[in-house]
């Protein structure tokens, strides 16, 4: 309808004042924005920004001469600095960033809105201007004291606690029931310098508080903290206890659905992406739920198809396809978004010694230590670059110690220990290790090692058990499927018997029978070589 009546207006100036004209420029590029059609959007927002150019220069020249209709229609108009924030909106719809940031500079200070300033902070931290983003941050809370949003924008750039604390305290005075604010924004503090363990404990104490309780957004960051934290159980159930309490959610759903991929719950990974599709195929969530479905049933391609909109699930999918130069590329850009989450870091070590970088490797390895702090995962992390270069296997076997001893039951400690243990065949070593960490928890990598150790010590009857339940809890896992198979390809009891009464006739000197014996046994090898063919 804009753009008939625009149509019109061309053709009959006399039809429409300029204020109008105006009006109809902006109604036009707002059905634009709406249909998505962001660069036309653009193209007719400009197009109204010099229109009422045009019009403030009319009324400066030719002033309202008392008409009354003129007053409440001018009043009516939409305001520059709004159509600025759409054009703005447009461009990042476009990723086209620094344009959105020209448009909003162009606003003088004083006539910037919460909203506007929101948008500009967000837009200089992607653009790594962090400065000017912590200055418009604190600008949004200078005028939106509880704005959350904007203290987590402060927090994340290392913005103290103390001092974001400090700059909502009056309206948490002036205003009842709001004394969880501040343990809130000491929560999230942890949060953004990673010390997952004071967060969770900090979150918890929230969560206990009868205002706080079961809400699912603590519920869910507590989830992706014990998530960060390698506390992968406690993660799921945290997951499990807020997706009860609000069946639409949606938020951290990605995370549930990617952990339970890891357990090998595949038809449960599988239901909850059906679910996800059914509230929002608008969101990355249940598309990176779908991709890690296909990812742990080792359909790549499609992993890759459906992880597009998620950095983390494309470049795992590219690394396991061989493309480890695109996935290390997906990688660095996972660190720079989200520079806490440890599994950014491990799958870019991953590809460096997949691409035997481990000069890289250690660098990095190393600066993620020192930047999260020297806990059970860092440890490992260092430790399983250490374990590629003979020289530093000493190194790896002191990091491991140190992270088994903060957590006994870290399975990824358990596993590079279990394999530096193998190196050294100190097989009795590793298996109690193993049945240690098994003691109060079950994993099938664990008992598949462990079901390779034994058959190390001669154990097979219990490897064979170990293969079975490892099995049970993953049944596409290939290495256990092999070692049952390597088993039964081994002698049993029966044909050691045989081959003793082989060693009997040899020493009493019956060569007939012997010869027979040979004979019989060619014909059984040819048949297992047959069988082993099939």
């Amino acid at each position: 309808l804009a753009h008939l009546r625009l149509s019109v207006c061309i053709s009959s100036r006399e039809l429409f004042s300029p204020s109008q004209k105006y009006q109809l420029l902006v109604y036009h590029a707002d059905s634009l924005f709406h249909d998505k059609e962001y660069r036309n959007a653009v193209s007719k927002y400009t197009m109204a920004l010099q229109q009422k150019k045009a019009l403030s220069k009319t009324s400066k020249v030719r002033p309202s001469t008392g008409n009354a209709a003129s007053t409440p229609q001018s009043q009516c108009l939409p305001s520059e600095i709004e159509v600025k924030y759409k054009m703005a909106e447009c461009y990042t719809m476009l990723k086209q960033d620094k344009d959105a940031i020209a448009i909003l500079d162009g606003i003088p200070s004083r006539q910037r809105t919460p909203k506007i300033n929101m948008m500009l902070a967000n837009l200089y931290k992607k653009a790594g201007q962090e400065r000017s983003s912590v200055t418009s941050y604190k600008e949004v809370l200078r005028q939106c004291p509880l704005a959350l949003d904007a203290i987590l924008g402060l927090l994340s750039l290392s913005v103290k606690g103390a001092e974001v604390a400090s700059m909502t305290i009056n309206v948490i005075q002036s205003i009842p029931n709001l004394d969880w604010l501040s343990v809130w924004i000491k929560a999230y503090a942890f949060v953004h310098t990673g010390d997952n363990t004071r967060a969770i404990n900090t979150i918890c104490s929230l969560e206990k508080k009868s205002l706080l309780r079961d809400n699912v957004d603590l519920l869910g960051s507590l989830a992706d903290l014990y998530f960060r934290a390698g506390d992968n159980k406690n993660s799921i159930l945290k997951f499990e206890q807020a997706q009860m309490l609000d069946p639409y959610l949606i938020k951290g759903m990605d995370v549930y659905g990617y952990l339970l991929a890891r357990e090998g719950r595949l038809e449960d990974v599988e239901n909850l992406g059906c679910r996800l599709f059914n509230i929002s195929d608008q969101h990355a969530e249940p598309w990176v739920v779908s991709g890690c479905h296909s990812f742990y049933s080792k359909r790549y391609s499609r992993a890759l198809y459906l992880g597009a909109k998620a950095i983390q699930l494309n470049r795992a999918a590219l690394r396991n396809m061989g493309r480890v130069q695109e996935a290390i590329i997906h990688f660095r850009e996972a660190i720079r978004l989200a520079p806490c989450r440890l599994d950014c870091y491990e799958g870019l070590i991953e590809c460096y010694l997949a691409s035997n970088s481990i000069r890289e490797a250690m660098v990095m390895a190393n600066n993620v230590y020192k930047t999260l702090g020297a806990n059970a995962q860092t440890l490992t992390l260092l430790a399983t670059v250490c374990l590629e270069d003979p020289v530093t296997q000493e190194k790896a076997k002191t990091l491991l110690d140190k992270a088994l001893t903060q957590r006994p039951d870290y399975i990824k400690a358990v596993v590079k220990k279990a394999e530096l243990l193998s190196r050294e065949q100190k097989y009795e070593d590793g298996i109690a290790l193993l049945r240690n960490a098994l003691a109060n928890q079950s994993d099938c990598v664990l008992h598949r090692i462990l079901g390779d150790f034994l058959v190390a010590v001669n154990e097979y009857q219990e490897a064979m058990d170990q293969y079975s339940i490892a099995l049970s809890l993953d049944p596409n896992d290939q290495k256990s499927l092999e070692g049952m198979q390597k088993m039964e390809k081994e002698e049993s009891p029966t044909d050691a018997t045989q081959e003793e009464d082989v060693d009997d006739m040899e020493g009493s000197g019956e060569e007939g029978d012997l010869e027979g014996s040979d004979s019989e046994a060619a014909q059984w090898a040819d048949q297992e070589q047959w069988f082993g063919m099939q």
